[in-house]
Parts: structure tokens; sequence; C-alpha cells
């Protein structure tokens, strides 16, 4: 079992910057990739970033250029670093964590609102 704790959501203007963390807990060494996930009303949930355990960044075209994932290994914990956003980036995130290719474990996801 993983457990995943999210922090850092909020309201920001446009424009503005906001990191997101993602503290692990429990069999933290099977963790193979992690990321965010998010999901606006209405629409279906979408890939925002991902790092595997070699380090391998992967980025959904709209976010490169503005968000920035990273982990530190010391602390379990991932970031999502979110710059220059903009109000369609409004969306509750969710971080993850996947120990095999269908076994996914889900933090308790936290609102972002970019405000115009």
């Amino acid at each position: 079992q993983v457990h995943l704790v999210e922090s850092g959501g909020g309201l920001v203007q446009a424009g503005g910057s906001l990191r997101l963390s993602c503290a692990a807990s429990g069999s933290i060494f099977r963790i193979n990739v992690g990321g965010w996930y998010r999901q606006a009303p209405g629409k279906e949930r979408e890939l925002v970033a991902a790092i595997n355990v070699g380090g391998s960044q992967n980025y959904a075209d709209s976010v490169k250029g503005r968000f920035t994932i990273s982990r530190d290994n010391a602390r379990n914990t991932m970031y999502l670093q979110m710059n220059s956003l903009k109000p369609e980036d409004t969306a509750v995130y969710y971080c993850y964590a996947s120990v095999a290719a269908t076994v996914r474990y889900w933090g308790q996801g936290t609102q972002i609102t970019v405000s115009s």
C-alpha cells in the first residue's frame, strides 16, 4: 500500500504561481512512476505531468514550459511547480503513484482555481 497526501492548492490570479506537494508513505520503494492528473468540471481527467524512477519527465502539451515536476527522495515527496497559470488550469489536481501497470494509488485531490 502507498498513501499519498497532497497540499498546496488554492486560488491564484492568472499569471501567478503555485506549488503542489504530494507526500508518500508506505511501500514507496515499489513506486515506479508518479505524477499529477487534473479534472475540470464537465471534462475527463487528464495527465498533467509524470516522473519515473529514472527521473524522466512527461508533460501535457498544455503545460509544457509552465509546469515542472520534481521529487525529493529524502522526503518521499513529489512537487509540481506551476507558473504562468491560466484560467483554463482551473481543476482538481490529483497526484498518483504507480507500483505496477494496473496498480495505482491516488491522493485526495486539491482544488486549483485561477481567476482571470
